[in-house]
C-alpha cells in the first residue's frame, strides 16, 4: 500500500484512510490499519522513538499528562494482531510531509519513567516493534524473564532525602523498558565476545547509576551489554574501552592473572555508537 522512504502527504493519507490526523496513533475509519506517527516534536511531551537496532523499533504510547494507561490508541496498539489489524509506520519530515519506514508488528511492551508535557514524571508505555518478515533471535518471554540489570538497591537504601528515594525507586521499578533497549542496541550479545546466550547476559550502566543524572540513567547509549566476567571487570573499573572500542586493563590485576580468565588486552567492543563515547570517557578515566 505504501512505498518504503516515499514522502507522503499526510492529510491525504487521512482523506484516503480516515483516522485523527492530530494524533500519533491513528487508527483507519474505513480499512484494519492502524497508522502510527513519529517525529522530533514528540520529545516535548516525553516521547523519544527510534530504532535501536534495523529490525526493532520503540514507539512510545500515547498520552500527555499522568501516567499512560492502555487504553484507546495504546489498547489498539498493544492488541493490534489479535484484532487483524496491520500497522504502517511513517516519520514526520516537516510542513504536512511523512516518509514511509516500514509496515510493523508487535513484538514486545514494557514501561519506563518519562516527563509529561507539564515536566512530571510518570509511568509511559514503550512499545517494541518489530520489522515485517523480521525474524529476532531472543523472545519477549526471554527478555521478560532472563536478561537483568545491575544490582543497585544499596544505592536506594542509602539516599537521605525521602521524597527523592521514592523517585529513584519509582525510576528503577520503571527500568523494564530500559534494559530491554540496550538488549536491542547490542544485537542479543555479548559487546565483545558476541556470547549470545541471553540467560547469561547483563545489561548494565557504562556511568553508574548512582553517577548518572537522571537523563543520562534512560539514556540507551549509557548502557552496555556483557557477559558475566566482563560484566564484573567493568562494574569495579578493573577494565574500560577506549573511544574505538579496544579494551583497557587496570594495572590492578596482573596480566597473568587476566590471562587465567582469558582476557589478553587484544579485546575490542564488536559495536560502538557514537552516543557511547562520552559515556566510556568517563569510565575510564576512572580506571583503578
Amino acid at each position: 500500500m505504501f512505498v518504503p522512504d516515499f514522502l507522503y502527504k499526510r492529510r491525504l493519507i487521512h482523506e484516503e484512510y480516515g483516522g485523527n490526523w492530530q494524533s500519533g496513533i491513528c487508527p483507519s475509519t474505513k480499512l484494519p490499519i492502524i497508522f502510527i506517527f513519529s517525529g522530533a516534536s514528540g520529545k516535548q511531551h516525553g516521547y523519544k522513538d527510534e530504532w535501536q537496532n534495523e529490525d526493532i523499533f520503540e514507539y512510545t504510547g500515547e498520552g500527555q499528562k499522568g501516567d499512560m494507561q492502555f487504553t484507546r490508541g495504546n489498547l489498539a496498539l498493544r492488541d493490534h494482531l489479535i484484532n487483524g489489524k496491520r500497522v504502517f509506520l511513517f516519520e514526520a519530515e516537516g510542513s504536512g510531509f511523512v516518509r514511509f519506514k516500514s509496515e510493523v508488528e508487535f513484538y514486545d511492551v514494557d514501561y519506563f519513567e518519562t516527563p509529561d508535557t507539564d515536566g512530571q514524571l510518570r509511568q509511559g508505555i514503550k512499545f517494541f516493534f518489530k520489522r515485517m518478515g523480521a525474524q529476532i533471535k531472543v523472545t519477549p518471554e526471554l527478555l521478560n524473564q532472563g536478561l537483568v540489570m545491575e544490582p543497585y538497591a544499596d544505592y536506594i537504601m542509602t539516599k537521605p532525602e525521602t521524597t527523592e528515594r521514592i523517585s529513584q525507586v519509582k525510576s528503577r521499578v520503571g527500568q523494564g523498558a530500559y534494559r530491554k533497549s540496550i538488549i536491542h542496541r547490542w544485537r542479543y550479545q555479548c559487546g565483545v565476545t558476541g556470547f549470545d546466550d541471553a540467560r547469561i547476559l547483563i545489561a548494565s550502566h557504562i556511568v553508574p547509576w548512582k553517577d548518572a543524572s537522571n537523563d543520562e540513567r534512560l539514556d540507551v547509549d549509557n548502557g552496555i551489554l556483557l557477559s558475566p566476567t566482563f560484566d564484573a571487570l567493568f562494574d569495579n573499573y578493573f577494565i574500560s574501552f577506549s573511544n574505538n572500542g579496544k579494551i583497557i586493563l587496570s594495572d590492578e590485576i596482573n596480566k597473568k592473572a587476566f590471562l587465567k580468565i582469558g582476557i589478553t588486552g587484544t579485546e575490542k567492543l564488536q559495536q560502538i555508537h557514537t552516543g557511547n563515547i562520552s559515556y566510556l570517557e568517563r569510565h575510564n578515566g576512572l580506571l583503578l
